[in-house]
C-alpha cells in the first residue's frame, strides 16, 4: 500500500475514536509498526494529527453520537482483492429475478460490480450500494427509511415502520466485524438492531468476510453461528476456523482470488 493511501486511512481512522494505536493502524494497512510510526510522525509534523504514546489522536476529536462501526472510507481499500473475490462468489449464488437483501459494508459493496447485468429485487440499507445499483444496473432497488450516517454510508432507523417488514428475501448478504464460537459480531447496537430487522425478512443468511475476521472480536453479538446458512471467505482461513464453521453446520465457501482470474487462471471456489 502506498504512503498516500496509508495516510488517508490513518486520518479517517482517528475520526472514529479519540485515540488509535499503532497496532490498530498496522492491522488496517498490513504495514509494519515501524512504517506506521514513521507515518504518524510525518502527519504530526504536518499538523494533521497528534502523536501520542503508542499511537495517534485527532486534532479535532470525533463528534459525540457517531456510530462505533468503522467508516466506509477507512475499510474500502483494505483487502480489496479478497473482498472482490468473495463478492463475485456471493453474486453467483443469486438467481435472476429473485429478491435479496444486501447489508451495508465494504465487502458487500463489491457485489455491485457483478450485478450490472442482473435484474433482481434488492433491498439495502447502504446508501453507496443503492446509489451504484440505481446508476449502473437494472436491478429494482428498495431502501428503508431512516437517517443516513455519512461515515458508514448506512441508512438506519430505530423505528419499525421503515419498509423492511414488507420485503421478503431469499437471501441476505452481510459482512461482519468478527466471527467466533459465540457467533457473528458487530461493534454498534444500532447497526445490530438494523441488521436483525433485515435478517428477519430473509430465509438464508450469507456472511461475507475475509479470513482476518476469524481472528477479530467485537463487543456485541449479532446472531449465533447456527443462524448462518453460508460463510464466504478467502483461502487464508485457518483449519481451526474451518472446524468451527463445520461444527456449527454452516456451509463454508472459499473463493479464489480475482487477481488470478484476470491472469487467465480459473477462479473456481471450493466448498468445505
Amino acid at each position: 500500500m502506498h504512503e498516500r493511501e496509508r495516510h488517508r486511512i490513518i486520518l479517517s481512522a482517528i475520526q472514529e475514536k479519540p485515540v488509535i494505536t499503532v497496532q490498530d493502524i498496522a492491522d488496517l494497512t498490513d504495514a509494519s509498526e515501524a512504517t506506521i510510526r514513521r507515518d504518524i510522525a510525518s502527519l504530526h509534523v504536518q499538523g494533521k494529527l497528534r502523536r501520542v504514546r503508542g499511537g495517534a489522536e485527532a486534532v479535532h476529536p470525533p463528534q459525540i453520537g457517531q456510530l462505533a462501526a468503522r467508516s466506509f472510507r477507512v475499510s474500502e481499500s483494505v483487502n480489496i482483492d479478497k473482498k472482490r473475490s468473495i463478492a463475485r462468489q456471493a453474486v453467483d449464488l443469486c438467481d435472476e429475478g429473485e429478491s435479496i437483501i444486501i447489508n451495508g459494508g465494504t465487502t458487500t459493496f463489491q457485489m455491485v460490480h457483478y450485478m450490472a447485468a442482473r435484474r433482481m429485487q434488492v433491498m439495502t440499507n447502504s446508501f453507496a450500494i443503492a446509489e451504484h445499483l440505481v446508476k449502473h444496473s437494472k436491478n429494482n432497488v428498495t431502501v428503508p427509511g431512516g437517517t443516513i450516517y455519512r461515515e458508514q454510508s448506512l441508512i438506519l432507523s430505530p423505528f419499525d415502520n421503515d419498509a423492511i417488514r414488507n420485503f421478503y428475501a431469499r437471501r441476505m448478504f452481510i459482512g461482519a466485524q468478527g466471527i467466533g464460537p459465540l457467533g457473528i459480531m458487530e461493534p454498534d447496537a444500532l447497526v445490530i438492531q438494523s441488521e436483525q430487522k433485515l435478517m428477519s425478512q430473509a430465509e438464508e443468511l450469507v456472511v461475507m468476510v475475509d479470513s482476518s475476521k476469524f481472528q477479530r472480536r467485537s463487543s456485541m453479538i449479532l446472531c449465533p453461528l447456527e443462524r448462518v446458512t453460508t460463510i464466504i471467505t478467502d483461502d487464508g482461513v485457518s483449519e481451526d476456523a474451518k472446524r468451527m464453521v463445520e461444527d456449527a453446520g454452516v456451509t463454508l465457501i472459499i473463493a479464489g482470488m480475482v487477481g488470478a482470474a484476470h491472469k487467465g487462471e480459473e477462479d473456481t471456489p471450493s466448498v468445505a
